[in-house]
This record gives structure tokens, sequence and C-alpha cells, in this order.
């Protein structure tokens, strides 16, 4: 008879921690922990991002360490959620690194200074503007907040994060213009 009430008993545990995780907050909170301890997954996207990057070979690892910085220094508050039947929507306050601010000042020296990145070589060039953009990141201290409204739907029971787009990417990146 023991073994019986204990096995219900540890069913109902386990079937109410189940139900506690299942929640659409708890799945932003997973979403947004990911990028604060590097998942593997994160860091893999975070990859295909540097790749894709308009910098240069030499600087394409500096501006990965800069993101791995804003993704081990991102804090969020949660709002509020909002569930309508299998659909909800958490809203969030994110805090981080102004780095999109640091870069449009540097782009605003390098329009007015242009004459200090000329080269003959335009790679050369390409190098002291790269320099100059990764430069201005490393020196930001200044935070930027902002608000991501993260939608989710309840496929076969369990609350799913639909696709993230790519301005609250930016907005995770510290890379959104307003």
């Amino acid at each position: 008879m023991r073994k019986i009430l204990l096995l219900l008993v540890s069913l109902i545990l386990v079937t109410g921690c189940n139900d506690m995780m299942n929640t659409p907050t708890r799945r932003v909170e997973e979403y947004l922990g990911k990028y604060q301890i590097l998942d593997s997954t994160v860091l893999t996207e975070l990859d295909e991002v540097v790749d894709n990057s308009d910098y240069s070979e030499d600087y394409k690892e500096e501006y990965k360490e800069l993101m791995i910085k804003q993704y081990q220094n991102l804090s969020y508050k949660i709002k509020n959620e909002q569930t309508d039947g299998d659909n909800a929507t958490v809203i969030v306050e994110l805090e981080v690194f102004d780095y999109n601010n640091a870069l449009k000042e540097a782009e605003d020296y390098i329009d007015e200074h242009s004459n200090e990145f000329e080269s003959d070589d335009k790679e050369t060039s390409q190098e002291k503007i790269d320099h100059y953009k990764i430069n201005a990141m490393k020196e930001v201290t200044d935070k930027a907040s902002y608000t991501i409204n993260f939608s989710l739907i309840k496929d076969n029971k369990k609350w799913v994060l639909e696709k993230i787009n790519d301005s609250d990417l930016e907005k995770i990146h510290g890379l959104y213009e307003d």
C-alpha cells in the first residue's frame, strides 16, 4: 500500500512540476537564459552572424567576443504575460550594452574624418574602419533598454516560442536602431 501511495504522490509531484515549467513566461526565460549561459545553439547562430558580417577576417573574432560579452551581460525583466487560449504574449524589458549608439558615433566620425581612413589599398582602409568601429564598441559601458513582445503558441499542450523577428534580435545584440 505504501508503494502505491508513494508512486501516486511522486506522479502528482512530477506532473505538477512539469506544468509549472510549461508556461509562456518560463519558455521566454529559457530562451533568454540560453544567451546568458552561451548555449551551443546560441553560439552556432552567433558564428553564422559573424561569418555574414561586413567585418574583415581580422576583426570577426573580436566582434564575436563583443557579442559574447553582450549576451553574458544581458538582463531582463518580465513585465507581463497575456494568454488567450492557445496564444500568448510575454512582454519583456531587456537591458543590453548600447552598441548601436557607439557604432552611430563611430560612423559619424568616419564620415567627418574620412581622410584618416583613406589608403591606397582598399582592404587597408576597410581594416582601419573596422578597427575604429570595434574599438568604439569595446569602450561601451552605457546600456540601452528595449521592450520585446515574445509570441508563443500552445502546441500539443506545450508552449512554444514563435520565431523571433530580426528587429528583436537586433535588440538582443544591442544594435537596434529606433
